[in-house]
Parts: structure tokens; sequence; C-alpha cells
């Protein structure tokens, strides 16, 4: 008799405990989210407003270096079926306010270093 109570108490803990996958988590998303296409426009000798218009504005502009800037996307998954987490970073580097390099995450158009005049 006194057990009904505690076998009852377990067997909905035990139920209960499988329905944690039902609960919906939401994908959280962070940064500056870049196409492919779009760093495919960039080209060098590119001015930053040129970059900017393509690319947006950047995630960080390094204090230090004001010609240096850093695009970084990442995506914190909320429920593992949906896909492993994601980051991907472009950084930009700029001298005498021209586009000299690009590194990061992101194939360039094989026809990055030609200029576009």
């Amino acid at each position: 008799m006194k057990l009904t109570p505690l076998i009852l108490c377990l067997v909905a803990t035990i139920t209960l405990s499988g329905c944690s996958n039902w609960i919906f988590r939401i994908d959280i998303p962070q940064g500056n989210y870049l196409d492919d296409r779009d760093v495919k426009k960039l080209r060098i000798e590119m001015t930053k407003e040129q970059v900017q218009f393509v690319l947006g504005q950047p995630v960080i502009k390094d204090s230090f270096d004001p010609d240096t800037w850093y695009y970084v996307y990442e995506i914190k998954r909320g429920m593992e079926g949906r896909g492993k987490d994601l980051r991907k970073e472009l950084i930009i580097t700029f001298s005498d306010n021209k586009l000299t390099k690009v590194d990061g995450d992101f194939e360039l158009d094989p026809e990055f270093n030609t200029p576009l005049s």
C-alpha cells in the first residue's frame, strides 16, 4: 500500500525525463552573416567605403589599428538535430584607405587581384 505512491512517482519521473527532447530551443546567431557571393565581389584596392557597401559594417574595427576590420559570424544551435555550431571570420586589411589583404574562412574570387578601375 505504501509503495503505490512511490512507484507512481518513479514511473512519472522516468516518463517525463524522456520528453526532454521535445523542448524547442532556438538558434542564436550573432555577428555579420556574410554570403559567399558578397565576399567574391571584393577586389584589391577597393576603398573602405566600397568594402562597407558590399559587406556592411564590420563587427570590430581594431582600436589600435584602424586599417584592420573583422567580420565575425557565429551561430549556436539550440538543438543538435539542426547541425553543429558554426563560426566564420573574415579579416580585411587596408593600407592608405585601399584594400590590400583578405584572410579568413571564405574563398576569394580568382579575379580578386584585378582592381576595379
